[in-house]
């Protein structure tokens, strides 16, 4: 990644000895008014807030509609697993199998379009018809895969018993339910770990680009010689930066709710605690960008350094695929990045409608990081 390229300089004029008690909220203004102008003024900072999340918004959102050649199901709980029927079930490549440890995960897969069905089977005693019982199961959005599903349990039934042929409906006894639940598209899943990682980005390589920059050009030396205070200096970059984010935030969600249907359960309500999580994650992600520009001896090992931090949270952290897809062993370091937590907190609000109180766990973890790196970068810091 480029640097950003603007810098932004203040001038404080020091009127006379005798001038009154100097007004920091001034200067905070100041600072906060110069440091945006800046950022506005940065190709870099327009391209990875605005523009990557939404080339990657807009082709995944136009992949939405893509159609799948293989059933993706999951057995119900308590089915019969030890029956033949289900045993040749598996050895189909048209079925994909996802295994689920209770009712609740199961229910939450079909909700969210992850499954096209469950499928129960049970089987009968010999001599006893139905000699199987099966109920397929699947969300009102995909009820067409589900007949279909269907159809091919019926066949290997057939294929595994050439009397059923004669007696299908005596031998086999197959209902397909289909419950009504929100349609999930991947807009829904791909736009929370973009806004995700414009926030990362912008968090790290902005703050520190900026702040090396300031102490290498000895501005923030020069403001040692005015009253202005050091938060003050902190608190205007980072107001700066927090308004341009929840700026570009607001174009992202609207784009990709009212070109491609992102889902916002509750509406305006929904709206504002996904802007409540950007600027939250934001501060997070600042922190690691006043370590990266205590550490950097200069402007070309900043990429290097701050991409350790970024690369392995874009790739891992959920942002394009579940971390479920990822081998076991490789699960647990995704769970303690805080990116996941940001981006899972996201899509929850924004799909499954719940609120910040529900969320508390992922925004607790996000505070914990948040205090963690402050300590450390408070520790490092330079100023000089």
């Amino acid at each position: 990644m480029k640097r950003p390229g603007a810098v932004f300089s203040i001038t404080f004029v020091h009127r006379n000895s005798n001038m009154t008690k100097y007004n920091n909220a001034r200067a905070l203004r100041a600072l906060t008014k110069a440091s945006l102008q800046a950022i506005f003024k940065s190709p870099s900072a327009i391209v990875f807030s605005l523009a990557f999340p939404l080339i990657f918004i807009l082709v995944f959102g136009l992949l939405g509609t893509g159609k799948s050649f293989s059933f993706k199901v999951a057995p119900a709980i308590g089915c019969d697993s030890n029956s033949e029927l289900f045993v040749y079930l598996h050895t189909l490549p048209v079925l994909k199998w996802v295994t689920y440890s209770d009712t609740a995960s199961l229910n939450k897969a079909m909700k969210e379009d992850d499954i096209v069905a469950s499928i129960d089977i049970k089987q009968n005693a010999k001599g006893v018809t139905p000699r199987y019982k099966i109920s397929i199961t699947g969300p009102s959005t995909e009820s067409g895969k589900a007949e279909q599903v269907k159809q091919i349990v019926n066949q290997v039934a057939t294929q595994m018993d050439p009397e059923i042929q004669k007696r299908m409906d005596a031998l086999v006894s197959t209902d397909v339910h289909i419950t009504q639940v929100r349609d999930a598209k991947m807009i829904d899943f791909i736009l929370p770990g973009q806004l995700g990682f414009s926030l990362l980005a912008a968090g790290v390589f902005g703050t520190a680009f900026i702040f090396f920059n300031l102490r290498q050009t000895l501005v923030l030396k020069r403001f040692f010689a005015t009253p202005v205070k050091r938060s003050t200096i902190v608190l205007g970059e980072g107001i700066a930066r927090l308004i341009f984010q929840i700026m570009g935030s607001v174009v992202i969600i609207g784009i990709g709710h009212y070109a491609f249907g992102f889902t916002l359960v509750n509406g305006w309500i929904t709206f504002i605690e996904m802007l409540f999580l950007c600027g939250l994650g934001l501060m997070v992600f600042m922190g690691f960008g006043f370590i990266i520009s205590s550490l950097a001896k200069n402007d070309s090992s900043i990429p290097p350094l701050a991409n350790i931090i970024t690369m392995p949270q874009f790739l891992l952290a959920g942002t394009f695929f579940p971390i479920d897809n990822f081998p076991k062993w490789l699960q647990p370091f995704c769970r303690i990045l805080p990116l996941t937590y940001l981006n899972d907190a996201m899509r929850r609000i924004a799909f499954d409608g719940v609120n910040l109180w529900d969320i508390r766990i992922d925004l607790l973890i996000l505070i914990a990081w948040g205090v963690l790196v402050y300590f450390v970068a408070g520790r490092i810091f330079k100023w000089e």
